[in-house]
């Protein structure tokens, strides 16, 4: 069987990425997250920070487009100067390009990055969201970065609207739509390693099922 790819998707506060994190190390795989942003970081020549910025910012296809084809179609002494000019479909692109690089050597997990949509083509791919009730959530992030409950709340809320943002303009989809991902799972009852084990067995019910 070829290499497989695990997706997840999830919800701020959710603690998605320390579930995958944990669903890795019991599958023995690769968890890329922010690591991918080294990579585009450097091709860029721009910081992580500034690439989460041009993410986030909500802008119209045409908007981006335009930004996109003066840059790349009509590539000006000034473009060449300032590498931080960087559209957010670029982004993408880079992501996309680095995302198959490493699916196509090995079986990973990649969190977020609308990896769902890279590789919804590929029959080896196991696309999972993780969600949790808002009140667990905004726990979950009062507690991980000691902030009282209504900042922790407005943080998520940014999180959240800043990804289906970026999902809704690249992947033409709402990360919400369960029609995304094979599995969907709320963890509100779930400890990370319950959870985590949870998905191991799911996951691995599926790839046998797949061997066969």
């Amino acid at each position: 069987m070829d290499n497989i790819i695990i997706t997840i998707n999830r919800e701020g506060g959710s603690r998605g990425g320390q579930i995958g994190r944990e669903l890795g190390k019991k599958l023995g795989l690769k968890v890329y997250n922010r690591a991918l942003l080294d990579s585009v970081a450097d091709k860029y020549n721009i910081t992580k920070d500034e690439i989460e910025r041009i993410k986030a910012k909500k802008v119209s296809f045409w908007d981006d487009f335009c930004q996109f084809y003066t840059q790349f179609g009509a590539v000006t002494k000034d473009f060449m100067a300032d590498n931080t000019k960087v559209t957010s479909r670029q982004l993408y692109y880079a992501e996309a390009e680095i995302m198959r690089n490493l699916a196509s050597q090995e079986s990973c997990i990649i969190i977020g990055r609308s990896a769902f949509n890279i590789f919804k083509n590929n029959p080896n791919v196991i696309k999972i969201f993780i969600t949790a009730d808002m009140d667990v959530r905004v726990k979950n992030v009062s507690e991980r970065y000691g902030l009282d409950e209504k900042t922790a709340l407005e943080q998520i809320k940014s999180v959240d609207t800043a990804r289906e943002n970026f999902t809704k303009t690249f992947a033409e989809v709402s990360r919400y739509n369960l029609r995304n991902y094979d599995f969907t799972i709320n963890v509100s009852d779930y400890t990370i390693e319950e959870a985590a084990a949870l998905l191991e067995g799911i996951v691995r019910n599926k790839i046998k099922k797949h061997s066969l």
